[in-house]
């Protein structure tokens, strides 16, 4: 069917009249997104905790800003090499799997997994080599972990992958405990080892914190070989090839490095442009925000191959459904989070040291950021699960574009509140650009009445009360104190609204 006549469908789709069987059919999708997303988000707190008490121990272990700042940039660094390494795999092997079971071509699960996985083992290889190469022409509190970790790439992006795959046979459960639970588990006693013994430097840290990547992907291939072994039934038309994998797969595999550089190059533009001191600083500042991603990837990885099956069949209403909801569960998730950080940034800088306070200007700058991109939610995966992955390129392209032009401006002048200012520019486009393009395209969009009632209860309680506390004058301890109470009436309002946002859900079938 022509792509006009497609486009047109999904922006004026038909009423949708539900019958008894397809109401039955929305509210099991949305209770197993529902527990599948509280499972990812319960390993996601698990994780963030995990890492937020990693870069607890890393400032207090290493001591000097400057040494953290060099730690976390040489993490930085091995973190865009496993992106790029992955090929954009963290889609594809869940995308292609999901539809072949949906469109009952489950026999072309085996072609699909020797196309997805045998590149990223080579790649894998070769990106540890060229790391370890780049990590010798480096400044040798830099380079010295990072050829440490470039040993342990091959294991992490090969993991991500292998993941990746079984959540396209809506096997979430090896990616929480696997990557979420065990992995940062590993990480953060390897090294709190290593301070309560106050011996090791960065090498010793980096061991410690890539070495569980080892055990991870052996547990990790044996947990893919037996969910595809159960799950290999089925005929159907041949609808897989590899050509059609990789012109799918390759605008995402660009757009997925680009993504990360989002998240990761900010760090290291300011070791270069500003200093080593700030770029610690402004690590440490920001690292409360890695939960909030974490808990809107454990839900993406819940909802993502729901929503490959939907658009398979063409179901604008539940793709619509799926969307609203999940976005006003990711911010019951995050906004309390970021809202509660941000009134109490001092004393949560304070955590990791006297020298880290100077950062809140940081922290209020990526809260705000990460309001409006979770007010967005998964916007960027509808837009791979409907097909766009090339616009996802575009438009991710673009953020990294306007945050590394803003970076370049701003770092020399304001240091880490430049980076933080040019991080949330950055944001903005690569969530409202998305936005636009779903809601014209696919005719959907998350602003749907869960949506606003979700970010109406997070804001008045975990918000307002403690803006109104600062803004009467009062002291670090008495904002504390409103902000842990708004914390309580969030949960007791949460529980109140149980039904229309869907959370009860989550046990048995009332």
């Amino acid at each position: 069917m022509a792509i006009r006549d497609e486009v047109r469908r999904a922006v004026q789709p038909p009423p949708v009249v539900l019958t008894k069987k397809a109401a039955f059919d929305v509210t099991e999708m949305l209770r197993g997104a529902a527990r599948g997303g509280l499972l990812n988000l319960f390993g996601a707190v698990v994780a963030g905790a995990a890492g937020f008490a990693s870069t607890l121990l890393l400032a207090r272990g290493l001591g000097d800003p400057g040494e953290v700042g060099a730690f976390l940039t040489a993490v930085a660094a091995f973190t865009l090499a496993t992106g790029v390494a992955k090929l954009g795999s963290q889609t594809s092997l869940v995308y292609w799997p999901a539809r072949l079971r949906a469109l009952g071509a489950r026999q072309q699960l085996v072609e699909c997994l020797q196309t997805g996985l045998a590149p990223v083992a080579v790649t894998g290889v070769v990106a540890a080599a060229v790391l370890g190469l780049a990590a010798s022409q480096m400044p040798h509190h830099v380079g010295v972990p990072l050829r440490v970790l470039a040993v342990f790439l091959p294991f992490a992006v090969f993991t991500d992958a292998l993941l990746a795959a079984a959540r396209g046979y809506r096997a979430l459960q090896p990616t929480v405990v696997l990557d979420r639970l065990l992995r940062p588990s590993l990480q953060l006693a390897g090294l709190g080892a290593l301070v309560l013994a106050a011996a090791g430097g960065p090498a010793a840290f980096a061991a410690a914190w890539a070495a569980p990547y080892l055990p991870v992907v052996l547990l990790a291939g044996y947990t893919l070989g037996r969910v595809h072994a159960v799950d290999t039934s089925g005929s159907g038309a041949h609808v897989f090839t590899p050509k059609a994998y990789w012109a799918f797969t390759a605008p995402r595999a660009v757009a997925s490095v680009a993504q990360l550089a989002l998240q990761r190059v900010d760090v290291l533009l300011l070791a270069a442009l500003g200093s080593l001191h700030a770029a610690g600083l402004y690590a440490v500042a920001g690292r409360y925000v890695v939960l909030s991603q974490v808990a809107g990837g454990g839900l993406s990885q819940a909802v993502q191959p729901r929503l490959a099956e939907r658009l398979a069949v063409d179901d604008v209403a539940g793709v619509r459904t799926l969307y609203q909801q999940a976005t006003a569960w990711l911010i019951l998730a995050t906004w309390p989070v970021h809202l509660m950080v941000a009134g109490n940034a001092t004393v949560y800088l304070g955590l990791f040291g006297p020298s880290y306070r100077d950062g809140a200007p940081v922290v209020w700058i990526l809260a705000g950021a990460m309001l409006v991109s979770t007010g967005c939610g998964m916007v960027d995966m509808v837009l791979s699960m409907g097909g766009r992955t090339r616009w996802n390129l575009y438009n991710v392209v673009a953020a990294l574009s306007t945050m590394v032009v803003l970076d370049m401006v701003l770092i020399p002048r304001l240091g880490a509140p430049g980076a933080a200012l040019a991080l949330a520019a950055a944001v903005l486009v690569n969530n409202l650009v998305p936005l636009a393009q779903i809601w014209r395209t696919l005719g959907v969009h998350p602003f749907g009445r869960p949506t606003r009632q979700a970010a109406l209860l997070a804001f008045g309680t975990c918000g307002v009360p403690p803006l109104l506390t600062q803004a009467a004058g009062a002291g670090p301890a008495v904002v504390f104190g409103v902000s842990i109470a708004g914390a309580i009436c969030f949960v007791v309002g949460a529980y109140r609204l149980r039904r229309p946002l869907k959370l009860h859900l989550l046990r048995g079938n009332r």
